[in-house]
């Protein structure tokens, strides 16, 4: 479910050490399965352990995650990385915000789950997102950008050599992606 790695257990570890006796770590999802969905790690006091909290045991400390946040948890990373300017615990958490979509979902939706965990995060680095309008018959999705893409000079390398080729990899049945956008700069541009 979640990986803990060793840099990562050795500093959990280290900040245990100096809280109450049986004080472990939680890890949890605020707004899971929405586009603010959070991740983050607390302390967690002996009393807020609860029946239902999943346990992830390692040797020098546990982890619990609260039933709410396990879907979204999983394939999560935390990592604690040191170099020479300082020190940084990440956490990754591919599902936060879009939970894990199953094989036999349809066509639509498993395109829009990869524009949500896999197209929209490196978007969102430019104030941008995309949505699925639909799959017309011929086997094009229709897109609509909003956001920081709408104006943006870029758009259509994105399209052409990020979304497009990214779709065309995962999905055989797919021809190619078309832009609904008014991407002309004016007043609904975002920048």
């Amino acid at each position: 479910m979640i990986i803990i790695t060793q840099s990562a257990q050795k500093h959990f570890a280290k900040l245990l050490s100096k809280q109450p006796y049986g004080t472990q770590i939680r890890v949890f999802v605020l707004h899971p399965g929405t586009p603010t969905a959070e991740c983050g790690v607390s302390y967690c006091a002996i009393d807020e352990i609860t029946a239902h909290d999943v346990e992830l045991k390692f040797d020098k400390l546990s982890a619990f995650i609260d039933n709410n946040s396990v879907a979204y948890l999983k394939d999560a990373e935390i990592d604690y990385v040191v170099n020479q300017m300082d020190a940084q615990l990440t956490l990754k958490a591919p599902y936060a915000r879009v939970g894990k979509i199953s094989n036999d979902a349809s066509l639509f939706d498993r395109v829009e789950w990869v524009l949500q965990t896999q197209i929209n995060p490196q978007l969102a680095r430019h104030g941008g997102q995309v949505t699925v309008i639909d799959i017309n018959n011929e086997g094009y999705v229709i897109l609509k950008f909003s956001g920081g893409c709408n104006g943006c000079t870029m758009v259509n390398m994105t399209i052409k050599d990020s979304i497009e080729k990214e779709l065309l990899s995962q999905f055989s049945e797919l021809k190619g992606v078309k832009d609904l956008t008014e991407h002309q700069h004016g007043k609904h541009s975002f920048y």
